[in-house]
């Protein structure tokens, strides 16, 4: 994992040597020529590494909320639990970047992965108890938008996997836009799980004075063109659409009438 983790700043400093306030990172190489077998294929290749995440997912539940009461007591998180759920983030992280087309190499069935593509930067930094107490409630608007974003780029991942198999790569406006919304899943998840004091920003690319910094990767810093953008506002209308068709396919199966009283249906 210590190929994962940047490195650590004093205590205190959330800024890089520019002063631009410094979030998790992460790096892509840039849209490349995919097989066009395994981009037909992916999610079904990619199975055994969805039971994994699900597996680590339901064991990182469990190390937060006892790196909740550490941080508590603390101001930071464990070193041991601070490792853990970083290296479950980066694990994640890679599948995610997998399972959306931005690379075409199998991710390994390892935490540390020092010569995979995908990489996240974390930096360990203290943490505001307060913050840290109602991490639940502060976290409530990210993950909508980080929901929406997700729901809305899935409602049209089969447009884009269609694209994959006939020209082989991601055009960069779609690449551009669905590195965003893995980006923010991960700043999300670091959020949640204490890893980074640093609310989540960025769905639609980093600001001026970060953006104006020298590239590491395709996606640090992550500069969206016009169409990119775009396109990320149309995964958050789509799933917007999609949360509000739900709730009212929903509201019309409670089995009420019109009266408000209770109906039963009986076969034959």
């Amino acid at each position: 994992m210590a190929a994962d983790w940047g490195p650590r700043p004093s205590a205190g400093t959330d800024a890089d040597a520019d002063g631009v306030e410094w979030r998790p990172a992460l790096d892509v190489p840039p849209p490349g020529q995919q097989r066009r077998w395994t981009v037909f294929l992916r999610w079904l290749l990619l199975l055994p590494q969805f039971i994994v995440v699900a597996v680590l997912s339901f064991a990182a539940f469990f190390v937060t909320i006892a790196g909740w009461f550490g941080a508590l007591v603390l101001g930071r998180l464990p070193e041991s639990i601070a490792s853990f759920l970083g290296s479950v983030l980066a694990y994640q992280t890679r599948v995610s970047a997998s399972a959306a087309l931005l690379v075409d190499r199998y991710p390994p069935f390892s935490f540390d992965a020092p010569d995979y593509p995908v990489r996240i930067e974390l930096r360990a930094t203290p943490l505001n108890r307060l913050a840290v107490l109602f991490r639940l409630i502060l976290m409530i608007p990210a993950a909508i938008i980080s929901s929406l974003a997700q729901s809305g780029w899935f409602a049209i991942s089969w447009v884009f996997w269609l694209i994959g198999i006939v020209l082989g790569r991601l055009p960069e406006p779609v690449f551009g836009a669905t590195a965003a919304v893995v980006r923010y899943r991960m700043r999300l998840a670091a959020y949640v799980t204490m890893l980074t004091p640093v609310y989540p920003k960025g769905l639609l690319g980093d600001a001026p004075e970060a953006a104006a910094q020298p590239a590491h990767s395709a996606t640090r810093p992550l500069r969206l063109s016009t169409a990119a953008q775009v396109l990320v506002w149309l995964f958050l209308l789509l799933g917007l659409a999609g949360h509000v068709t739900s709730g009212a396919i929903d509201h019309d199966d409670t089995g009420y009438d019109s009266t408000g009283a209770s109906t039963v249906r009986v076969a034959g």
